[in-house]
């Protein structure tokens, strides 16, 4: 295991070309997380918890769900730099995860009580979000790796409380960034922020997993 947790972030990217902030170690608030909506080869949602002074990522292919019955694939991607919560923008067509991304949620996060951070390590982790759109208990379950896969396929699932709600509502419904207020068309267009400032207004918000390239 190299040293580094974001080299390999790094080399998957030339930041002589991609406006993506390159990977270096910083200090963070310990707690933070985000969603960003990413319309590469295929349309997916990329879940980030930060931990041990990084992002862990999950690329959502289905985006999240509130209905406790749904379990949604979340690929595992490489750890992101802290900078990359607030990225939002076009990344070039031929650089890796090429296409538009969108800021769709942020907030904090935590264990529920008796749990840590450390029990990703053990393949499960059991939180509490604090978004704008994501409320609630989650949980995220690693599934037994299969032959030749080369990433690891988590199953993100929302646990039935008071946040719980429609099956596609989020993905639906919410669809505009919560930074900007910019629709994935208006990002891709490079245009300004809407005068109404914040896109929180709304409610709330398969295939191969190797078909998803994501930042």
């Amino acid at each position: 295991m190299t040293d580094d947790p974001l080299a390999l972030y790094n080399s998957k990217r030339n930041f002589t070309k991609t406006a993506e902030p390159a990977g270096t170690l910083a200090p963070g608030n310990g707690n933070s997380f985000m969603v960003q909506k990413h319309d590469a080869t295929r349309l997916h949602w990329d879940f980030r918890l930060e931990i041990d002074g990084v992002l862990k990522s999950w690329a959502v292919t289905r985006g999240p769900s509130l209905d406790p019955n749904e379990k949604r694939l979340a690929v595992r991607t490489e750890d992101h730099p802290l900078s990359y919560a607030t990225f939002e923008g076009t990344i070039p067509a031929g650089e890796y995860g090429g296409g538009t991304v969108m800021l769709w949620d942020r907030g904090t996060w935590s264990p529920i009580k008796g749990k840590s951070a450390k029990d990703l390590d053990k393949g499960h982790l059991h939180f509490v979000l604090d978004g704008e759109r994501m409320k609630g208990e989650w949980l995220l379950i690693r599934l037994k790796p299969r032959a030749k896969e080369k990433r690891e396929n988590w199953l993100l699932r929302k646990i039935d409380d008071a946040a719980a709600g429609g099956t596609d509502t989020l993905v639906e419904e919410a669809l505009t960034s919560v930074s900007t207020g910019r629709t994935m068309v208006e990002i891709e267009e490079g245009k300004s922020s809407p005068a109404r400032g914040r896109g929180t207004s709304e409610a709330g918000g398969g295939g191969d997993p190797q078909e998803y390239r994501q930042p």
